[in-house]
């Protein structure tokens, strides 16, 4: 394509696509952090990304970017196994 049709936008996603989507990853994480297994591997997690001090005295500022980074990860894998619990 060349000209004003680079321009138009992709045709929307459909929202029942995209709703299925992220419950098939809801149901995904729940499966494997479901496990005793996943149970030990999402607890090193908590303990190593989310159950610490973000900003440490001394640290270069963006460290806490990356840190909070970090635990913003954790935290969606976490509410997605929620969100899967409930559908």
């Amino acid at each position: 394509m060349s000209g004003w049709d680079d321009l138009e936008a992709p045709p929307p996603i459909d929202v029942r696509e995209a709703n299925q989507q992220r419950e098939d990853l809801a149901r995904l994480c729940l499966r494997v952090f479901g496990t005793e297994e996943g149970q030990k591997l999402l607890q090193w997690m908590q303990d190593m990304y989310v159950n610490v001090p973000i900003a440490v005295p001394g640290t270069d500022p963006s460290h806490a970017f990356y840190a909070e980074g970090c635990r913003n990860v954790v935290r969606d894998i976490m509410a997605r196994i929620n969100q899967a619990r409930n559908l």
